[in-house]
């Protein structure tokens, strides 16, 4: 994966990617505010896979996240909570199984910064609250065996 940045003037640089290329406006939108979007975005499409790949369908997918940071530099995130809210033809079992499998393998850049970052989690599933302010075990990763899934090219 390669990304270049270009700085264009004042505040503002262009991303280029293989695919495609992208203004970043800071401060209007600072690069940790992409970061997490990013990351946020990363279980995002796992949600929409996850589901297809099993003949299922998630519809009215939101997932809130709020981090929080060091105060002195270097300002890395310590926590992060996510908050999932999602209808689906699946049971409550099911579905807490997609978010699970999205933290725990497929989603890399929730796996780049699970080993420095306590991460907790909330589902909302058609409606009701099946999880609330749950831990990812923090670590490596773990193989939660959910077969191949189509998934946006990295």
């Amino acid at each position: 994966m390669k990304v270049t940045i270009s700085h264009q003037e004042g505040m503002k640089f262009e991303a280029k990617t293989e695919k495609s290329s992208f203004i970043i406006d800071c401060p209007t939108i600072s690069p940790v505010e992409y970061f997490l979007s990013g990351i946020i975005t990363c279980s995002a499409t796992d949600m929409i896979l996850i589901p297809k790949n099993q003949g299922k369908t998630v519809t009215d997918l939101v997932i809130d996240g709020d981090a929080l940071r060091n105060e002195e530099a270097p300002r890395k995130f310590n926590a992060l909570h996510l908050d999932y809210s999602f209808n689906s033809d699946a049971d409550d079992t099911t579905a807490a199984r997609w978010v699970m499998a999205s933290l725990e393998t497929y989603c890399s850049t929730i796996n780049t910064i699970r080993d420095t970052t306590e991460i907790s989690y909330s589902i909302v599933h058609n409606g009701q609250t099946i999880r609330k302010n749950e831990k990812m075990i923090s670590g490596g990763g773990s193989k939660i065996d959910m077969g191949k899934i189509e998934s946006c090219p990295s």
